[in-house]
């Protein structure tokens, strides 16, 4: 059987574009180098190791930091409250429809690489003037036009920029799904944050509803010795007021509470107006955090990543743009077939074919390729500069936070020596009191002491807290690259 024309120049013209469709111009990707460092620094001192918490760097049997982190706190309140963040939280579906957004432009360039094929059956029935020129007479002047045709145009990846466009696009869908990774390591973190500066107010809350109670105490003893003629009506004024002052503390500290507790609300999707979180003081143990080693965090940390993925997009562009330096060649064919009525449309003698082929070259734009490829070589240096400033960042964001916990370990432990004295120092400030040797005055100073110790301990536990959430975050929160979506 002896191939049809057509048949054998699209084959010609097929294995051309194959032989041609390795050249693929530009530079090929590599990661940029970016400053490590071989252990963090702060993990080399060793921390006070109180009884509540701490870190510790990691061996070969520590598990690394586990998606669902916030479950090492063991709080099912907030185990509960994160879990409803993925559901409801819309700024997390905003990225979420970015990154299907981005996944669904992969396919957009890859369709550049197929012919575009089409399709055009047409019917009509003409009449044309029978005194037109050069008419013969007694030939018709009525008659159908039936067609069916179909056209198939392709602009052969001769030079990769097909190529570069997708590896481009197919890196910034990563850089995406990075960026979406991101938001819900942020978001969640967020909420833990808020959850356990809202349990350090209730432990403040707890702290001062029970000096009420104290003072209250306090002020029944100065009442009883007012009337037996040892104390002074001063010193009743003086209870008093440190009662009230105290009651109006405890009051206080619900304005912060009611604004953490409507922030929570707003990151679980749901109305202020509808939402509450019980009274619950921050009793709660300092989880220890397996670190790593600096090496990992590049592979940890999904705003690294990002920034990494978003450098090898750039470095694509280059490509895209040195491409435009070639000739644009286009294939392009066309067939089917034509007649006047139905019966013989589909048959051998109404058949009609075409193909062709064109290459463009431009000669002269007064720049324009050089600027765009310039353009796009700034651009690969502007991604390199930034994903290495951002490791720099992520490195200060573990040292910042592992430094925080250890100076707040220390802290903790002096402040709670502060408390344990202004405890004693009351006791025997009572005592001096209660024997007459010694003024109110001195109650009430030692009562203020204590208060403003305890208050001070409470809220370094909630910035021990704070710190460990951090510390957590900084260290990607149980994410790494192997989480990165593979193209669709």
């Amino acid at each position: 059987m002896t191939p049809s024309p057509l048949r054998t120049g699209m084959l010609v013209f097929s294995t051309a574009a194959m032989i041609l469709s390795g050249c693929t111009v530009g530079p090929n990707y590599h990661r940029p180098t970016a400053p490590s460092a071989p252990a963090f620094k702060e993990s080399a001192v060793p921390p006070p190791n109180p009884p509540n918490g701490g870190w510790k760097q990691v061996t070969p049997n520590d598990s690394a930091i586990r998606p669902n982190w916030w479950e090492v706190y063991q709080d099912p309140q907030l185990n509960k409250l994160e879990e409803q963040v993925a559901v409801s939280n819309q700024t997390l579906k905003a990225s979420y429809e970015q990154y299907m957004q981005a996944r669904a432009a992969i396919q957009v360039s890859r369709s550049q690489y197929f012919p575009t094929l089409s399709v055009a059956p047409a019917a009509s029935r003409d009449r044309v003037s029978a005194n037109r020129p050069l008419h013969v007479a007694g030939t018709e002047t009525t008659y159908n036009d039936l067609a069916l045709q179909g056209q198939a145009t392709w602009e052969p990846d001769l030079w990769g920029s097909i190529r570069r466009s997708v590896e481009s696009q197919r890196a910034t869908t990563q850089a995406t799904a990075a960026d979406l990774a991101n938001v819900d390591l942020s978001l969640r973190s967020e909420l833990a944050m808020d959850y356990f500066e809202l349990r350090g107010l209730d432990t403040q809350q707890r702290l001062l509803d029970n000096t009420v109670q104290q003072y209250q105490q306090y002020l029944d003893l100065t009442q009883t010795r007012f009337k037996g003629g040892v104390a002074t009506e001063s010193d009743v004024a003086l209870a008093q007021t440190q009662l009230d002052q105290t009651r109006a503390q405890a009051i206080d500290v619900g304005v912060a509470r009611a604004q953490y507790e409507h922030a929570i609300a707003t990151l679980i999707g749901t109305p202020a107006s509808s939402f509450g979180l019980a009274l619950a003081p921050l009793d709660l143990q300092l989880p220890q955090v397996p670190l790593g080693v600096p090496s990992q965090l590049l592979e940890r940390r999904p705003d690294v990543a990002a920034a990494e993925r978003r450098t090898d997009a750039a470095n694509a562009q280059i490509g895209i743009a040195i491409a435009a330096y070639y000739p644009t060649v286009t294939i392009g064919g066309g067939g089917g077939f034509e007649s006047q009525s139905f019966g013989n449309l589909i048959q051998g003698p109404s058949s009609l074919w075409s193909l062709g082929g064109s290459a463009v070259e431009l000669l002269f734009d007064a720049g324009r390729r050089h600027a765009l490829t310039e353009e796009a070589r700034h651009g690969y240096e502007l991604n390199v500069a930034n994903y290495r400033q951002t490791v720099l960042q992520a490195f200060q964001d573990v040292e910042d936070n592992l430094s925080g916990l250890r100076i707040l370990n220390s802290e903790s432990l002096a402040q709670q020596r502060a408390v344990d004295s202004a405890q004693r120092s009351l006791l025997i400030s009572t005592n001096r009191y209660k024997g007459g040797v010694t003024t109110y005055l001195e109650v009430i100073t030692a009562q203020a002491t204590q208060l403003a110790n305890e208050r001070t301990a409470a809220d370094i536990t909630t910035r021990q807290f704070a710190a460990s959430v951090l510390l957590v975050k900084a260290l990607g929160g149980g994410w790494d690259t192997t989480k990165l979506p593979t193209t669709p």
